[in-house]
């Protein structure tokens, strides 16, 4: 599985109590992790309850058109991550259905009222067994292949109706529990997701849009090195994307600041055979072994043979290795606190993260805490 995209969905409905979802405002600045175990136990003390608001726990799967576990120790995973509210009472944990491989289903499910209400129903009992607080729909991509997924042009309208159906039944159990359920969705960056989608009526339902603001470059897709999370377009990207413009394209199509998380990744990426011209940035390279680098391999790299240059125009940093001529595209805590900076002055609703076990030493999440919660991370002592 690769770390590609990931949904969140928050809803709203014009119902007096629980149909709160539906305000553009959020109370405090979200900080929302995706754990991805797959079939590893997480353990004790693994997980910052109190660095994070919010854990989407990937990832449930789609057979028969109803959402199922996706993973081995799934219910001890989950208690787990429940059980940390005794540390943390306002974190909240959601289960993450779909992602880039597991979204096969998702057309056939959206296709019609009955199989919208059977997945519907499914992931209620879902998020009932395990005591959860909402969903996140992973849809990867609606009207488009894809891991090479079936599609329809249906789904444009139809991924609207699911959402907005979920919203429905979220707010009446609420009604029924007092409890409020969450619904969210991660968002594809880039102007092919706008066009396939309705995010001025998808936004009504959702609480938030985890956009998946990284990815803009991948070894083995793109022929030149670049900057696969870059904060604003650097000039001579050629390319010309960044988070910010995937920002503005969101809030153009109706979709309020307010309820965008920027996407943050835990991981780099990596080319090979890249000659040294400008420190190999925006140069003809192949995929490296390990293309797909966690944070934690690569600061063990810093040392041994990388530079790490920073470019200015993207507020983000590469390392480049002349003896080898490997590019790496990563994000440090400086790019990251220039990332919340931006989160701050463009008063988005967070940052959310892809994913927690790619940074074990919690250098990346501590740098989120301290520029998000500058209060708290220094009560910390962090």
């Amino acid at each position: 599985m690769t770390a590609k995209r990931f949904f969140i969905f928050g809803l709203i409905l014009a119902i007096p109590v629980w149909g709160i979802a539906a305000s553009p405002a959020q109370s405090k600045v979200l900080v929302t992790g995706y754990v991805f175990p797959q079939d590893a136990v997480l353990q004790p003390g693994q997980i910052d309850a109190h660095a994070l608001d919010r854990v989407n726990y990937a990832f449930a799967n789609i057979e028969d058109g109803r959402m199922v576990a996706g993973f081995a120790h799934d219910i001890e995973n989950l208690a787990l991550l429940n059980a940390l509210k005794h540390e943390n009472p306002s974190l909240t944990v959601l289960i993450s259905v779909g992602g880039w491989l597991w979204s096969t289903h998702f057309s056939d499910v959206a296709l019609t009222e009955r199989s919208r209400r059977v997945f519907i129903q499914s992931a209620m009992d879902y998020i009932n067994l395990h005591g959860l607080d909402g969903l996140d729909v992973d849809w990867e991509y609606p009207g488009m292949a894809g891991a090479g997924h079936a599609f329809r042009r249906e789904d444009k309208r139809n991924f609207t109706l699911l959402l907005k159906e979920i919203r429905a039944q979220f707010d009446k159990e609420s009604a029924r529990t007092h409890k409020r359920l969450y619904l969210t969705i991660a968002a594809g960056s880039d102007t092919d997701y706008l066009d396939h989608t309705e995010m001025a009526k998808v936004q009504r339902y959702v609480d938030t849009v985890n956009l998946m603001t990284y990815d803009y470059y991948e070894a083995g897709s793109d022929a030149l090195t670049g900057n696969h999370a870059p904060l604003f377009t650097d000039p001579e990207d050629p390319k010309k994307d960044s988070a910010d413009d995937s920002v503005r394209a969101f809030e153009d199509a109706g979709v309020p600041a307010a309820k965008i998380l920027l996407g943050i990744p835990f991981y780099g990426r990596q080319w090979g055979q890249v000659k040294n011209i400008h420190h190999g940035l925006f140069q003809p390279g192949k995929p490296a072994p390990g293309s797909y680098a966690s944070y934690s391999s690569i600061a063990g790299s810093l040392n041994h043979g990388y530079t790490r240059y920073w470019d200015s125009s993207s507020s983000v940093p590469f390392l480049y290795s002349e003896a080898s001529e490997i590019f790496v595209s990563y994000e440090d805590p400086e790019s990251i606190a220039a990332k919340c900076n931006y989160v701050l002055t463009q008063k988005l609703g967070g940052v959310m993260f892809w994913e927690y076990q790619n940074d074990p030493s919690s250098q990346l999440l501590q740098a989120i805490d301290l520029s998000l919660h500058k209060e708290n991370a220094v009560t910390k002592g962090k």
